[in-house]
């Protein structure tokens, strides 16, 4: 049981600093004075899912369920 608690910590802390990388990497949701004149609704502006961008937040969101998962798993006390 302490192996798998390890374990799970050592993804913990991985989860943790992949976490806050990929939080770093995104770009500001404020556009400032670029807004202003349209471009906004730029073909990036529309297909931010398909984007490097979109993927990043797709790949945050994922990294936050796990997160959670392992914040809920090493709390539980069970292992």
């Amino acid at each position: 049981m302490s192996l798998i608690r390890t374990i799970l910590s050592a993804l913990y802390i991985v989860v943790s600093i992949a976490l806050v990388i990929l939080v770093l990497m995104q770009e500001g949701k404020a556009q400032g004075l670029g807004s202003i004149s349209g471009a906004a609704e730029s073909y990036w502006g529309k297909n931010k899912g398909r984007s490097m961008e979109g993927m990043l937040v797709k790949i945050t969101r994922v990294l936050a369920v796990i997160f959670l998962a392992l914040t809920v798993a090493l709390n539980l006390q069970l292992i």
